[in-house]
């Protein structure tokens, strides 16, 4: 894990507002640790900048809270939101096709809601998934 951190990925503005514990079990620690080795710090070295996390694991009370689908691989430790720092679209578009053209092991790609941010899951399957969810 060179560019993310476990606390980055289970942080949560909605889990400390409704004081939900969001604290992830180890075998969770160890899948977001996969995600990150595969995915994520790869995709974030080829970026060359920084990528924010909007959501990593969700537990069940804070996936329930947020309108999370019952079977979300963040309950898993398995997927994370992301997006550029500038936020823009455009910018989150080359982010994703980045992310395509890498060849990453991931699950699944999606883009969310014309590229407001971006959903990339690891998991013991590596479909390469590409989705555009409008």
């Amino acid at each position: 894990m060179k560019y993310f951190t476990i606390p980055e990925l289970t942080a949560s503005p909605t889990a400390r507002r409704l004081k939900i514990d969001n604290t992830p079990s180890a075998a969770v620690t160890e899948r977001l640790t996969l995600l990150v080795d595969n995915v994520l710090d790869p995709l974030r070295e080829a970026w060359g900048a920084p990528i924010i996390v909007t959501s990593g694991y969700r537990c069940a009370a804070l996936n329930k809270a947020v309108g999370g689908v019952k079977n979300s691989q963040h309950l898993l430790g398995e997927a994370a939101d992301i997006r550029t720092v500038s936020d823009l679209p455009a910018d989150n578009q080359r982010l994703f096709d980045l992310a395509r053209s890498l060849k990453l092991p991931f699950d699944q790609l999606i883009d969310e809601y014309g590229y407001n941010w971006l959903h990339v899951s690891y998991g013991p399957c590596h479909r390469r998934q590409i989705l555009h969810i409008r």
